[in-house]
């Protein structure tokens, strides 16, 4: 049985509308065909300094441990590659069917397209 977790500075720190967002999109999710690992996305922004934000709930549909250590990410909008990165998140550490909410910070030098902030998609 798929669960959600939080990470401790998230667990913490999360307005009440952010988790029930969070909640709500972890109760709509269902398992994807042959796809172990997904993100499903909440929101895009872009910061201050220009770097892309993609908010939204890992989940790990595997039976064993899954981290992001110097894993490739890549964020699409409409089919195109807007942003892509190698990650290492030492907090994130989802156990056997559990899904968490994380946000992955794309630098500026990582953006190849300009976003427009909607329709996206992060693949792993």
């Amino acid at each position: 049985m798929q669960r959600l977790v939080y990470e401790n500075s998230w667990d913490k720190a999360v307005a009440d509308q952010d988790r029930e967002t969070i909640e709500k999109v972890f109760r709509e999710t269902s398992i994807p065909a042959r796809q172990e690992i997904s993100f499903s996305m909440i929101r895009t922004a872009l910061n201050y300094k220009g770097e892309l934000l993609v908010t939204g709930v890992l989940h790990n549909f595997k039976q064993d441990r899954f981290t992001v250590e110097k894993k490739q990410l890549t964020y699409k909008e409409e089919g195109r590659t807007i942003a892509e990165s190698v990650f290492t998140i030492p907090q994130i550490v989802l156990e056997a069917e559990t899904s968490m909410p994380w946000t992955f910070i794309f630098p500026v030098e990582s953006i190849i397209n300009k976003p427009i902030l909607a329709g996206g998609q992060l693949f792993f």
